[in-house]
């Protein structure tokens, strides 16, 4: 039944949209003819808009976990969706068909500017999605970053909304889910690993933690769903039914699922391979090189990207010299960098203390972004660590964004699950990257965004939006923060964090370094501590190409916003070059530049 209603989508993606090209033809009179184009345009703007909106209802038909982020609740909420070839390759297929149609029934050169960057978006978006395609087997199912094992129980707590009974009822069914689900994305690793696609042997102790967490005493989300059962509106008798129906339910299909999943990554764990790249793949190459070239949006090759990065480590250790003479620190940089990662005077002693600094650190912000910014976010900023189940995996920190509803704010996580990994000197870059004015501003804003198609608002391309977090690092200094030396040397510490990655993601998978060579290179150029350092490379590790967008992004938007202070001078106004950059949605680097050079010839003209 599923599957039928996918392709109806898929179809109606097929035949309802080519009939959109058959449009009348003018009339000769020279008045007609202007109400007719215009006529004309309209129709083909409203039929475009329709287009898209049935590729997006197509799409979301394959994703009901894809609704619940978006606040869509409806009678899918209680399931999960098909994890199965058929499924991905009839994802493939709806993207596909659509691009073919989009093509056939309309012409780009016909349609208005805003609607012809969504032509020229969709084309682009495709493009880097069917360049993967061919490489999807290549993925890890279970990881310490993105891992089912994880993954699904923390979509369960995080996103999985409950303000009434159909939806704890739909809690409870989504619990007795887990345990198809588990139990085919387990098949789906082993199959692989068969083929020789495992991720490296130190892997599997983290995922081997979460599924113990899992499994232990306090199970998180038997914790979480009596929690929100208890919140409702209800009789004690009705919330005890539905908290015991979780618990049988978890134990019925969940428990043994993930016992199941257990034995499986015990054995993989005794065959995994010790090379950290995926160079060692049988097209491991390729898939790398198309890797960097969606991630970046660029044309640029390994090589390219790690000379980059060599090049961009060396500037910024010059800017962290005039620092240490600003502070007056005698030594070499890399006594400096010892320094901040062993003096105790550069971390907090409680998790309290780190999260009442994020606290005041986002005020500041708060209160100096409308002299910087004409538009700014409507949803709400929640703090918050990252949960215990999943702290020892789980990466630094990161951002969820908003609900387009309202019905969920957007969540800045840090981890705290060792506090001498997290820097008192990064606080401040590190919120205003994930939080304010870096990922929550800029993807909040695009949420909010109006008039423009469902993929734009609510898709991504990485180049620009880890860009812009790393942007919204510098911009804080010139907001006016950083003003203690320490931490605007911990400014300079992420972005050369940021740099770094270029060298050591290329040096993992295209110049086949061993983990330790990548960690060692890490320890001699930043004063990143050494947990924090070994988490990073084992991020890298197992999702390549991905951290290669964050400078790349970066330098690009520095660059354009350097080129409209070159041409407009005292002109330039920082909010009205952050609209530029933030209300077309996420963009591929080539198709900003090209929305911030027309601006400025508008200027200009």
């Amino acid at each position: 039944m599923v599957r039928q209603t996918l392709l109806s989508s898929a179809a109606a993606l097929l035949f309802a949209a080519p009939a959109i090209a058959q449009q009348p033809s003018p009339t000769s009179t020279t008045d007609a003819v202007a109400a007719d184009m215009e006529g004309e345009e309209t129709d083909r703007s409203e039929a475009l808009a329709g287009f898209f909106q049935q590729y997006d209802q197509a799409k979301l038909a394959l994703s009901p976990l894809g609704k619940s982020y978006r606040g869509i609740r409806d009678d899918s909420y209680a399931e999960w969706g098909e994890y199965s070839d058929a499924s991905e390759e009839l994802s493939h297929q709806i993207d596909r068909a659509a691009l073919a149609a989009m093509r056939e029934s309309f012409d780009r050169d016909d349609l208005s500017e805003a609607d012809a960057l969504s032509y020229r978006l969709f084309e682009s978006s495709m493009a880097r999605s069917v360049s993967l395609y061919p490489y999807r087997k290549y993925g890890y199912v279970f990881d310490q970053m993105n891992g089912a094992q994880s993954g699904l129980p923390a979509f369960l707590i995080n996103i999985h909304r409950v303000s009434n009974e159909r939806e704890a009822e739909a809690y409870v069914s989504r619990i007795a889910g887990l345990g198809e689900v588990m139990t085919k994305l387990t098949a789906e690793s082993r199959d692989r690993a068969e083929k020789g696609v495992m991720p490296p042997d130190w892997v599997y102790p983290y995922v081997l933690s979460d599924i113990d967490n899992m499994l232990g005493q306090n199970n998180p989300i038997l914790e979480d769903v009596a929690k929100k059962v208890n919140a409702l509106d209800l009789s004690d008798a009705r919330k005890a039914e539905l908290i015991s129906a979780a618990g049988t339910a978890w134990a019925s299909e969940g428990r043994p699922a993930y016992l199941a999943l257990r034995e499986e990554m015990l054995r993989q764990q005794k065959i995994a391979p010790t090379e950290d790249g995926i160079w060692r793949f049988d097209e491991g190459a390729d898939y790398y090189a198309a890797l960097l070239k969606n991630y970046t949006t660029t044309d640029l090759g390994a090589d390219q990207i790690h000379d980059l990065g060599l090049q961009n480590v060396a500037r910024i250790h010059g800017e962290m010299r005039g620092i240490m003479k600003q502070v007056g620190f005698t030594g070499s940089l890399q006594d400096f960098f010892k320094e901040m990662r062993t003096n105790p005077k550069y971390y907090y002693d409680t998790r309290e203390a780190y999260l009442a600094d994020v606290q005041t650190k986002r005020d500041a912000m708060t209160a100096a972004l409308p002299g910087f910014f004409n538009t700014l976010p409507k949803a709400d900023l929640q703090v918050k660590p990252v949960e215990a189940f999943r702290e020892k995996s789980a990466g630094k920190a990161f951002y969820s964004r908003p609900a387009p509803d309202g019905s969920r704010p957007g969540i800045y996580y840090v981890n705290l699950y060792n506090l001498e990994d997290m820097s008192k000197n990064e606080l401040e870059a590190l919120f205003y990257h994930e939080g304010l004015p870096g990922h929550h501003l800029q993807l909040a804003v695009q949420t909010e965004l109006e008039g423009i198609p469902p993929f734009r608002q609510f898709g991504g391309v990485t180049a620009y939006s880890e860009g812009w977090g790393l942007y919204s690092e510098a911009l804080g200094k010139d907001m006016g923060f950083y003003t203690d030396p320490y931490s605007d040397f911990g400014r300079l510490g992420m972005e050369l964090w940021r740099a770094a990655r270029l060298v050591v993601d290329t040096g993992l998978h295209h110049k086949r370094w061993s983990r330790e060579k990548a960690i060692d290179y890490l320890k001699t150029n930043t004063p990143n501590p050494d947990g924090d350092i070994r988490k990073a490379i084992e991020r890298y590790a197992v999702y390549p190409g991905q951290a290669t967008a964050y400078m790349i992004g970066k330098l690009k938007i520095m660059e354009l916003r350097q080129r409209a202070m070159d041409q407009l001078g005292d002109g330039f106004d920082y909010g009205d070059f952050h609209d530029v950059v933030l209300k077309s949605g996420p963009v591929p680097l080539d198709v900003l530049e090209e929305n911030v050079d027309a601006w400025l010839a508008a200027k200009a003209g």
